[in-house]
């Protein structure tokens, strides 16, 4: 294998380590795109149960590492990925799952493969689609990812559920049928090839035989005077690619621990002797096999380059576009904290004001209180019960006691006009909390549309607590200000309306009235409509003069103090104070960090792609 080819392959086999690592593999459906582990080649191991699955496993890696038994052993899929070492360095092996603990035991390695079985799927014989993950590094292996599945079966065992035939054949299509997968179809050479597992569900989803490297085991107990020449010659059914032979250990062997160099050996030694296979012996057993999926996989890589290297780069560009919405680690001196917080401080008022002047929707809302809210609310007062012609009887003769009015009932006008002027204080007071409560509702939709603020829910709720502490304020002031101009109306009549009332005269010039006039039903009609007149006219005045006292104490002092307050107890505060509004929310720091840690693993692949390119161009 040339030095090109293995910086090819152990560069995806980096890459696939990697994204293991990470949990950037296959199966991710709510990914937004195609991850870097489906965008990379991998071999399938397919075949039946006991077909010889494991034993070509563990040929193609030289160690004896995994269960062994009857019926279903593999119940997890099994993502094998192998890394060639330095000559000298001593073999080990590493699961995901047990992070920085290596294996140097292989028979460890068996009894934690089964521990991590029976921890999913207990001690049944039940599978699951959640796969194990194990790295061998060695010397004596080529860069190779290579995932066993369980076993195809035709019938459900006792202890399995009737579903399990459907179930293990689903699991495996789910890897075969993806475009980049290569098939190692395992089929046992005593069983006829038409009847194959392994080979038929190759040919429903690899129809044309490119994917599907077809795997011959069990050569050596095959019946005499029988052999399996016609299919290892592609004459029983071609593939595009070799048939590969494969003598596995036999169980005497495994019984006797003889270790992997010596059943290599002995492989070797059965074909060249083989007066069946002698001919085909260079291109037999299970070091020929890894060489040749080797071979091909380069192949692979060399075609899929181009492509692979759009897609690093295109989720380069959303990982910096996603860190960029995280937002990038706070300092830890209390100078950075404090600027930190003052920055995300006038980003949220930033937002908060766009709302109020028509950047962003919500502020219209405020307008609508003064355009439709108040002026409904000033149309519904109950000014024509209260200046019926019998509650002006009742209210002039009460302020007239026992001496009659001689002109115009003043008394009994300033009493109407007072108690009208009275009711005016609902709306006005309506008008204030309708905005105080929009003003609340932007505060909240301000906080949650300020992106940076999203990492510090200690700080968001500091910044609500006092914005809303703020509007209380401005809430309590806005309300004596705009009572106050209810007030006002009623302290101080307007003099001119009173000169405008028609004096009543009698013929002849007598000034006053009869007394019969004076109490006449016409005399008290008169009265509610001048009076409704001038409350006509101060609901026009309060109408306009509202929406100023409420804008002026409320809104204005939204926009230009909402967090003065707030600026000032931060300015106090020590930096573990400071460090305390900047907790992050743990779940948005582990995003960031695992978007970082994507982040250096796909620019590390894209600067090794670029210098393997660089490689193969001189």
């Amino acid at each position: 294998m040339t030095a090109t080819m293995e910086s090819l392959i152990g560069l995806v086999n980096r890459i696939q380590r990697a994204c293991t690592v990470l949990g950037d593999y296959g199966g991710d459906a709510a990914a937004s795109l195609p991850t870097l582990w489906e965008a990379l080649p991998s071999v399938v191991v397919v075949g039946g149960q006991s077909s010889g699955k494991s034993s070509v496993l563990e040929s193609i890696v030289g160690r004896d590492f995994l269960p062994r038994g009857s019926g279903i052993v593999t119940r997890r899929p099994l993502v094998l990925q192998l890394h060639k070492t330095e000559p000298g360095q001593q073999d080990y092996a590493e699961f995901l799952h047990l992070p920085r603990k290596k294996f140097t035991d292989f028979a460890l390695v068996r009894d934690e493969i089964q521990a991590e079985t029976d921890r999913v799927t207990g001690k049944t014989k039940q599978i699951s689609p959640v796969p194990i993950h194990l790295s061998i590094s060695s010397p004596n292996v080529v860069n190779l990812t290579l995932t066993d599945l369980p076993g195809l079966t035709k019938v459900a065992v006792e202890g399995q559920p009737e579903s399990i035939v459907i179930d293990i054949e689903n699991m495996v299509r789910s890897y075969v049928e993806k475009p980049n997968c290569i098939i190692l179809a395992i089929t046992p050479a005593n069983q006829d090839i038409a009847t194959s597992d392994s080979i038929k569900l190759a040919r429903d989803v690899d129809p044309t035989g490119e994917r599907t490297f077809g795997v011959l085991t069990k050569l050596d107990l095959m019946d005499k005077g029988t052999n399996a020449i016609e299919v290892l010659e592609g004459r029983s059914y071609r593939l595009q690619h070799p048939w590969v032979g494969i003598v596995n250990r036999s169980q005497a062997d495994i019984n006797r621990n003889v270790d992997m160099i010596a059943a290599r050996r002995k492989e070797r030694e059965f074909f060249a002797t083989s007066p069946d296979y002698g001919h085909l012996a260079s291109k037999m057993g299970s070091e020929y096999l890894a060489k040749l999926l080797s071979n091909h996989l380069e192949s692979i890589i060399r075609a899929q380059l181009p492509g692979i290297t759009s897609l690093i780069n295109k989720t380069i560009d959303e990982l910096e576009r996603e860190l960029d919405h995280l937002g990038r680690p706070v300092g830890v001196d209390a100078g950075a904290q404090l600027y930190t917080i003052l920055e995300l401080c006038r980003a949220f008022d930033r937002i908060f004001k766009e709302h109020l002047d028509g950047g962003r929707p919500g502020g219209a809302r405020i307008y609508g209180v003064f355009d439709n809210q108040l002026p409904a609310a000033l149309r519904k007062l109950p000014f024509d019960r209260h200046l019926s012609l019998q509650n002006v009887r009742k209210v002039v003769s009460e302020a007239d006691g026992y001496q009659p009015h001689l002109i115009a009932p003043e008394q009994g006008y300033r009493r109407l006009i007072d108690s009208s002027l009275n009711y005016f204080r609902g709306p006005a007071e309506a008008s204030v909390d309708a905005v105080h409560f929009l003003l609340k509702e932007l505060v909240r939709r301000s906080i949650s549309e300020t992106r940076e603020l999203k990492r510090f829910p200690t700080l968001q709720a500091e910044i609500a607590a006092a914005a809303n502490e703020a509007l209380e304020r401005f809430r309590e002031d806005s309300n004596r200000t705009t009572l106050r101009l209810v007030d006002m109306e009623s302290s101080y009549l307007t003099a001119d309306f009173f000169r405008r009332l028609p004096q009543e005269k009698e013929k002849g010039g007598n000034p006053v009235a009869t007394a019969g006039d004076r109490y006449s039903e016409g005399h008290y009609r008169r009265i509610g409509s001048n009076v409704s007149s001038y409350i006509g006219m101060v609901s026009g005045t309060l109408r306009n003069t509202i929406p100023k006292s409420v804008v002026h104490c409320q809104v204005r002092e939204a926009k230009q103090a909402l967090l003065d307050h707030f600026y000032v107890q931060v300015g106090q505060k020590e930096g573990k104070e400071l460090a305390e509004l900047l907790d992050e929310d743990p779940a948005l720091m582990e995003r960031r960090q695992q978007c970082t840690r994507r982040l250096e693993l796909y620019k590390s692949a894209r600067d090794e792609i670029d210098s393997v390119s660089w490689v193969r161009e001189v």
